[in-house]
């Protein structure tokens, strides 16, 4: 008598790729910190040579736990426990009972302001809903991205994204910026690499600290407005000396509400100074060149598509005696979240 092996079960997986975004105008400061709800709108550009890579599989007992790794690396502590709250949900939602394997790659230095964190959870927002069998819309893997990584909202969508700040879950999600004239494709990123290691000051407990202790922050939210208003209509306009310069006062205002924090946040190194001093010079030299900065020593500096590899040079020889190991990117506008299907 002959006997037929059964086959296995198929389990569900998804693998997603997710896009850092850099804010031109930004998000600094929860108004509601369990929900990630930003006291302030923001606009980014998500770049294309910034990714993050995340499979997601259902495949462990309940009891078993969810396990994560990170460029082959066992994720543990905060970071896990980020995850598996992210993770809780798309299970609250799918009304599934499974643990989780994720995998994750990423070509963005991790915690080092370069926004790793918002391409990580639009990634494992993407995969994890997919694996569970959910069909979001976009503007709902937005607001699931969100309760990972407030940035992470932007990351669903290349290109230009704004993210309404709202006021509950439902009103707090990003969006594509109208473009018809595709202005996002015109523009670029020169990212000056300037320390790729893990930050002194988290960008949770720096925001929290600012919020809570700086006299110069509401100042800030109150001319906040103005300065996503004039980048919007620089955007309709396609006047990126309009976008940039709005970028630049922005996030000089934001890390001026860190340093005056008691005690003072300061992400700024002695390479962050050398570097924003070289934007100001490539400026002057008639470049299309304006520095923004996030919550780390990093500097990125926005420019057109079109002189962005002249521009990385022209930094590189004025930043070669100050920074001699400096490393540099060139990123243009990237897409949005890809997600694709499969089995554990």
């Amino acid at each position: 008598m002959s006997t037929t092996a059964a086959t296995p079960p198929v389990t569900p997986a998804a693998t997603a790729v997710a896009h850092a975004n850099i804010a031109l105008i930004k998000y600094w400061g929860k108004a509601d910190d369990d929900l990630i709800i930003p006291v302030t709108s923001s606009l980014s550009l998500t770049l294309d040579d910034l990714y993050t890579t995340t499979t997601v599989c259902f495949d462990r007992d309940a009891g078993a736990g969810d396990v994560a790794t990170l460029d082959g690396e066992p994720v543990t502590g905060k970071p896990m426990v980020r995850i598996t709250a992210l993770l809780d949900l798309v299970r609250d939602t799918a009304g599934i009972d499974r643990a989780a394997t994720v995998t994750s790659a990423n070509t963005v230095p991790t915690a080092a302001g370069l926004a790793s964190s918002a391409s990580g959870f639009a990634a494992l927002a993407g995969a994890a809903a997919a694996a569970a069998g959910l069909d979001l819309s976009d503007r709902e893997l937005s607001r699931l991205a969100r309760r990972g990584s407030g940035s992470a909202s932007r990351s669903i969508f290349g290109g230009l994204a704004v993210w309404h700040a709202g006021h509950d879950d439902e009103t707090s999600y990003a969006e594509p910026v109208p473009d018809p004239h595709h202005f996002a494709a015109d523009l670029a990123m020169v990212v000056l690499v300037l320390d790729a290691g893990q930050k002194s000051v988290s960008s949770r407990d720096g925001m929290r600290h600012t919020v809570e202790t700086s006299p110069e922050y509401r100042p800030w939210v109150a001319a906040h407005a103005g300065h996503l208003a004039s980048a919007l209509a620089a955007v309709a306009d396609r006047d990126i000396v309009a976008l940039g310069e709005a970028a630049e006062v922005n996030a000089a205002g934001m890390h001026a509400t860190m340093r005056s924090a008691v005690p003072p946040v300061d992400y700024l190194t002695d390479a962050s100074h050398a570097a924003l001093a070289a934007v100001a010079a490539a400026r002057d030299a008639g470049f299309p060149a304006w520095a923004t900065m996030d919550a780390g020593p990093n500097v990125k500096v926005l420019t057109t598509a079109a002189e962005a590899s002249r521009l990385e040079g022209w930094l590189r020889e004025q930043l070669a005696s100050d920074i001699p190991g400096l490393h540099t990117v060139v990123a243009h506008a990237g897409p949005g979240l890809t997600v694709t299907r499969e089995d554990c």
